[in-house]
């Protein structure tokens, strides 16, 4: 059997640029791909946390330390600059990968530089 797993996140990137006559995908700063372990086209899930949009690209490299998050080409009606997104890839993993696998999740500022990274979610406390 196999499962699907969170492979990494960028948590609340800010969009920088949204560039509609782009042919397509979601330009991203190449220092936030290393760090989150997505390469470049990769397909990426953008979760739009300002309007509630979901949809599905494709990552490809921006300028390092850029901190550039462009969505470009169709997906660009659906996220503008100043917008805060998640990014997210995922993995298909079997029983024997479940039990070494741990998630990278990456968080930045304001500016879209790192602030930290974990490899799980801490639980809420209500």
């Amino acid at each position: 059997m196999q499962y699907t797993f969170l492979k990494s996140k960028l948590h609340r990137v800010r969009v920088t640029h949204s560039e509609l006559e782009y042919e397509g995908s979601c330009a991203i700063d190449s220092i936030l791909l290393t760090a989150a372990g997505i390469h470049e086209y990769e397909q990426i899930h953008i979760y739009n946390i300002t309007n509630g949009e979901r949809f599905t690209t494709y990552a490809i490299q921006a300028e390092a330390g850029s901190g550039i998050i462009s969505v470009n080409g169709a997906a660009a009606h659906k996220a503008h600059p100043g917008d805060r997104l998640i990014i997210c890839t995922y993995a298909i993993l079997n029983q024997h990968e479940l039990a070494s696998f741990k998630p990278v999740l990456v968080y930045v500022n304001e500016n879209n530089l790192i602030t930290h990274s974990r490899n799980h979610i801490p639980a809420q406390v209500a």
